[in-house]
């Protein structure tokens, strides 16, 4: 199959199709205009060769595998000149679905030009209205751009994130909640979150239900019934959908309805805000210094001051996550909405699908750079810990209530003289250590916690990252 990414304009009015061409460009062969007529040929194509293998219309022949072969490889093939050919049907029609309909009359004259196969093109787009054709183009399109181009780099970012999680499960980490210092963990079980996360997200996606219909003017099947009133047309619908790869919806007005493609923009849109909420953390903890940037390949950090790599990846990601979500936002909600038996909104809405994909691309494509040029520092990550002993005093009063509970003197209100002693201020180990040794804990308890530092104050941390698996 051709690729419609060789046609670049010189001069490009949207930053998908010029400087980020090169990125987006595996989405022009799915979400494309190109696309989408070479769709509409491939299944118009499929319903007369369905009708016929079917013999759903009496008297008319098959279609040998021969001319069948043939007529496919129209829509393998579509390329430049095609495109070229039916643009200047349509100026004659000014419709973009009946120019496909001649396009392709033209071309199984060519395949079929016995005088008894004149009659058979006029199968050609039988008993359709255009929603019948494009709602199917429109449902393969998107299932082709998830399913081959989408998916597989959300996939392969998201495993980026659970290795990094993986490598650094035993890091300790000043946990901020709040933006105050808080009880330690690791930043590996950070991390691990954020996969966990986004994994769920993509579950959701890879089930997806792509609706398909095929039924008439208004869903009734009555141009079909009139024709032919002793087929049953919606067993008819249901096999050629079906075989298309889609799922066969029974009950449309003129329109599929289109709440598959709200749900399906609303599981991506959802998995971008995670997306989104991971490069706004991976900022913070790189401006914390938890995290360096990699210097690589000459790069320049800023413009004035040498000493700087800023974090735009992450920060061109959270931008173009933003603008993919408000795409699919408006999607999503306009799409479920026609007025009465049909309203053209679809139309012209369904034609910005590529660019919410295309944004949501370009944003996965630099967190993937972002990531593969960050270092662990656990040297900075160690500082902070060893500048905040406090923290340890939620353990200390949660050791308390336990022996509180069990009946040790001396073991109440512990939560109140861990407040005294750690709020609004620093304090040392010493501090800690003496404060333990005047509680009256047993001595094996003391001796645990006099023990613990900020850095072994992680629990369960390291092994919660093996959920991933």
């Amino acid at each position: 199959m051709p690729s419609f990414d060789d046609a670049v304009p010189p001069i490009a009015l949207g930053a998908l199709d010029g400087r980020y061409r090169t990125v987006v460009a595996p989405l022009v062969d799915h979400l494309s205009e190109a696309a989408l007529n070479r769709t509409r040929v491939h299944v118009e194509i499929e319903w007369l060769i369905h009708l016929t293998d079917s013999q759903v219309v009496p008297g008319v022949r098959r279609l040998t595998t021969t001319e069948q072969a043939a007529l496919r490889r129209y829509a393998a093939t579509f390329g430049t000149d095609e495109i070229a050919e039916l643009a200047q049907i349509e100026r004659e029609t000014v419709h973009d679905v009946k120019a496909v309909e001649y396009f392709l009359k033209r071309r199984l004259a060519v395949v079929a030009p016995e005088e008894g196969d004149r009659g058979l093109s006029e199968l050609i787009h039988f008993a359709c209205t255009s929603e019948d054709i494009n709602n199917l183009s429109y449902a393969l399109m998107v299932q082709g751009a998830v399913r081959s181009v989408w998916l597989p780099k959300a996939t392969d970012v998201v495993d980026q994130v659970a290795g990094m999680a993986k490598d650094l499960r035993d890091v300790p980490l000043l946990a901020h909640t709040h933006g105050q210092p808080a009880t330690p963990t690791t930043m590996g079980k950070e991390l691990a979150v954020l996969a966990h996360r986004l994994r769920r997200q993509l579950g959701r996606i890879e089930r997806a239900d792509y609706l398909g219909k095929l039924n008439g003017a208004t869903g009734t099947y009555g141009a079909h019934l009139a024709a032919l009133p002793d087929v049953d047309w919606p067993a008819v619908s249901k096999a050629f959908v079906e075989g298309l790869g889609l799922t066969w919806n029974p009950l449309t007005t003129q329109i599929e309805s289109h709440d598959w493609q709200a749900e399906l923009y609303a599981d991506v849109a959802r998995f971008n805000r995670v997306m989104h909420n991971m490069c706004t953390d991976v900022w913070t903890y790189i401006s914390l210094g938890y995290f360096a940037q990699v210097r690589g390949q000459g790069s320049v950090g800023s413009s004035t001051m040498p000493h700087k790599v800023n974090p735009i990846r992450f920060e061109n990601a959270e931008a173009n996550l933003e603008v993919s979500n408000a795409l699919f936002d408006v999607l999503g909600s306009t799409l479920v909405q026609s007025r009465l038996q049909r309203d053209l909104t679809d139309s012209s809405m369904q034609r910005n699908i590529g660019s919410a994909f295309g944004h949501s691309l370009l944003a996965l494509d630099n967190v993937s750079r972002g990531m593969a040029g960050l270092d662990a520092v656990p040297e900075r990550m160690a500082g902070d810990l060893d500048a905040n002993w406090e923290v340890l005093g939620e353990a200390i009063q949660s050791v308390m209530r336990v022996l509180a509970a069990q009946g040790v003197s001396g073991m109440d209100n512990p939560y109140e003289r861990l407040k005294d002693l750690t709020r609004g201020r620093r304090i040392t180990q010493a501090d800690l250590v003496e404060f333990i040794a005047g509680l009256g804990l047993p001595e094996d308890v003391a001796a645990r916690l006099s023990a613990m530092t900020p850095q072994s104050y992680v629990g369960a941390a390291p092994r919660l990252v093996d959920f991933l698996d």
